[in-house]
């Protein structure tokens, strides 16, 4: 049989039901358990592409059933659900090589767009997204929010310390905050331009400043994002970014 099913655990049947649902509407292949106990048993590992897993649950949880598997040397790629906001939690299972952590409610798109990038196979090496700005606050929840869509994320707070990274020439895209102290990020876009570095990068600014705009966007920016934006705004962004130029860019 093909490796093509997206198996679910969850203990919660309503949950269950309509992920099921959602994932056999993208043309998907879908099984659902309510325990991990019960999908280690049911012979099915040999046919998963993908395991959606409840966080919580009784007995296994989410992250013994990720351990299990890891000790059995299993590469089962995991989306985890959660309605918990649990830092700790979302650590071990991203750092232990979960696809993403993803917080329930959700919506369609941001599902299907983390499911597919589980099915392919840069889903076991992620693409890499840098965060720039100097608010914590928005370091945090951008990056949790980066990393629910199946990214590696690192964070940073000023131009200076993204510019000593190592990981800059790893990154696929950049998300930079337009006014910090120190160099802001139209310097910091003509400083990597000027070492020929041409990552795609999105400005995120809770200020209105149409000259600003202007000359990122001249200088190639891929968008131009007011604070605060919404979830499909910024995954639609990143996706734009990634595509390599496809469409149109983006002012908000």
């Amino acid at each position: 049989m093909a490796k093509d099913l997206i198996a679910v655990v969850d203990d919660e049947e309503s949950v269950r039901r309509t992920t099921k649902l959602l994932i056999e509407s993208f043309g998907l292949r879908a099984a659902v358990f309510e325990s991990a106990e019960g999908y280690l048993k049911s012979g099915l590992l040999g046919d998963t592409a993908c395991l959606v897993v409840d966080m919580q649950m009784p007995g296994m949880n989410g992250l013994d059933l990720q351990n299990h598997l890891a000790a059995a040397g299993r590469s089962i790629p995991i989306i985890f659900l959660t309605v918990y906001n649990d830092e700790e939690s979302r650590g071990r299972a991203m750092s232990a090589g979960a696809v993403a952590f993803l917080s329930k409610p959700f919506s369609d798109e941001q599902f299907l767009q983390i499911i597919r990038s589980a099915l392919r196979d840069e889903s076991r090496h992620p693409k890499l997204i840098l965060i720039v700005d100097d608010d914590e606050s928005i370091r945090r929840t951008t990056r949790r929010l980066v990393e629910s869509y199946g990214f590696r994320t690192e964070v940073f707070e000023s131009a200076e310390a993204i510019l000593r990274s190592d990981n800059l020439n790893s990154a696929s895209c950049l998300i930079v905050d337009v006014q910090m102290p120190g160099a802001d990020g139209l310097q910091l876009q003509s400083q990597l331009a000027a070492a020929g570095r041409n990552t795609p990068i999105i400005f995120i600014t809770a200020y209105e400043n149409k000259e600003s705009r202007l000359r990122a966007m001249q200088a190639g920016a891929v968008a131009f994002l007011g604070k605060p934006f919404g979830d499909e705004q910024l995954l639609q962004t990143i996706q734009f970014a990634l595509n390599s130029g496809k469409g149109e860019a983006t002012t908000n």
